[in-house]
């Protein structure tokens, strides 16, 4: 899945001539009302430098160091004067503060050289964030991103374990020391094995990701791979709790000469025909199926996403495992007691990926049921990456103005926010929402979520300002 660091994340990790250790203030985005914060005069812009004599790093420091029940904090405000303030509170009571940035000292990037690295395969000149490579173990358990743990130094792991950071999201791609080094060109990548170990022996945990490359992990290395994994997901408390298997995804700015081939339906059919069984025999030994295939690998075979019980409580899902399901399943709730017939005719149109297109086609069906309701869904693919069946959260501006051209869109464009980046109206390919709109005939809402697109579609909610 592509997981761009939302904005501000990584300020310093931007200047390659800066070392990125050193924290920086901690600047107040926002306060919340009626907070700690708002109580002892936080502003929007006001930096937090030490929280009793410690420099934070990061958002984790941050929030260890709040635990304490009397707090010294040094603060500038956003006119520069220096404030000491002192306060008393419970363990349990926060600040109420949000602050512009989760990494203080810098964004932990990449050593790594895979050949499959989505990053990689883009076109150059873009805004910076796409080019960093996030492999920053804390905003692995901050916000669930992928990491490799090739980059970590001895204190790196002594923090780990002190403060308890699990579970982490980690890409494993392959258990075989050798190939795994071949495969993330590092030879500090034959370690994982040692460190699945060194998490099991701390009661720390993981959840894994395998990105299948056709030809190089999958068969009976897949198969290797994903046992050694179960090997750490047994008794009460696993270290490795899930592991997702995605197919790699390729564009056409990737290098003619990678040695990589995308993946086709006969090789979807074929991983999921092994995966499966695998999933029902961790069933019966742990208890879990332990290993989850993306909703891709069916999209791709051309086959049923798998019931919703089959997910079990969605380790996944932000991997794009059952995601796709349970949006259906989202979507079936939010049609189950549709009206007869709207007030006011609506004419309206519903942009997706053309992967999920045909999965969603039957809610499109019970919509245009309703009467007064004239609703196209519209699944496009992506000249700009050079892939036909792409997921709607890759879509970008060029591809959007490109696969509409032509097309019915009725009186309004409904756009998933999925295609947006967090916090901006802009898409992968540095357009902006105000210049796709300039350009298309129809004005655009922003939905959010099943219920909002139901609404939307129904004229129950108003259009955008």
């Amino acid at each position: 899945m592509w997981n761009e660091p939302s904005a501000g994340v990584a300020v310093a990790a931007l200047d390659p001539s800066g070392s990125g250790r050193q924290p920086q203030p901690a600047v107040v985005a926002s306060v919340e009302p009626g907070s700690i914060g708002e109580e002892l005069g936080f502003e929007p812009g006001d930096q937090l430098l030490s929280i009793n004599g410690i420099r934070p790093r990061d958002l984790i420091d941050y929030r260890y160091l709040c635990v304490e029940e009397e707090l010294c904090l040094e603060v500038r405000d956003a006119n520069g004067a220096m404030h000491l303030v002192e306060l008393e509170k419970d363990a349990d009571d926060g600040l109420g503060l949000a602050f512009t940035e989760a990494l203080f000292d810098g964004l932990r990037q990449c050593n790594n050289n895979c050949p499959f690295c989505f990053i990689d395969q883009q076109p150059p000149g873009r805004r910076d964030s796409l080019y960093l490579k996030d492999d920053d173990y804390r905003l692995s358990f901050l916000y669930g991103s992928y990491l490799t743990l090739t980059n970590l130094g001895e204190a790196d792991w002594q923090r780990i374990e002190e403060q308890r950071l699990s579970p982490l999201f980690v890409s494993v791609h392959a258990t075989d020391p050798e190939l795994r080094s071949r495969l993330l060109v590092n030879p500090r990548a034959a370690q994982v094995m040692d460190q699945l170990a060194w998490f099991d022996q701390r009661d720390l945990q993981i959840n894994a990701q395998v990105v299948v490359c056709p030809g190089l992990n999958d068969g009976p290395v897949l198969e290797r791979t994903l046992n050694d994994l179960a090997s750490f997901a047994a008794g009460p408390w696993p270290a490795v709790l899930s592991a997702a298997v995605v197919p790699v995804g390729l564009t056409r700015f990737r290098p003619a000469d990678d040695g990589l081939v995308p993946v086709d339906p006969d090789c979807a059919r074929r991983v999921i025909a092994q995966v499966a069984p695998m999933q029902q025999h961790f069933r019966e030994v742990l208890g879990t199926r332990f290993a989850w295939l993306s909703d891709e690998w069916y999209l791709v075979a051309g086959l049923p996403l798998p019931p919703r019980d089959n997910y079990e409580d969605l380790p996944q899902q932000e991997n794009g495992v059952g995601s796709i399901r349970a949006f259906l399943e989202e979507l079936d709730a939010a049609t189950e007691d549709l009206p007869s017939a709207v007030p006011h005719p609506r004419r309206c149109s519903w942009v997706v990926g053309q992967i999920v297109a045909q999965a969603l086609q039957p809610v499109a069906e019970r919509l245009n049921a309703v009467d007064g309701v004239e609703f196209h869904l519209i699944g496009l693919p992506s000249p700009y990456w050079g892939q036909d069946q792409v997921v709607t959260g890759l879509l970008t501006g060029q591809d959007l103005l490109t696969g509409l051209q032509g097309q019915e869109l009725g009186d309004e464009l409904l756009l998933p926010s999925v295609m947006l980046r967090q916090g901006e109206p802009v898409f992968l390919d540095d357009m902006t929402l105000e210049a796709l709109a300039a350009q298309l005939p129809v004005p655009i809402q922003i939905v959010h979520g099943a219920a909002d697109v139901v609404d939307s579609v129904l004229g129950a909610v108003e259009e955008n300002p």
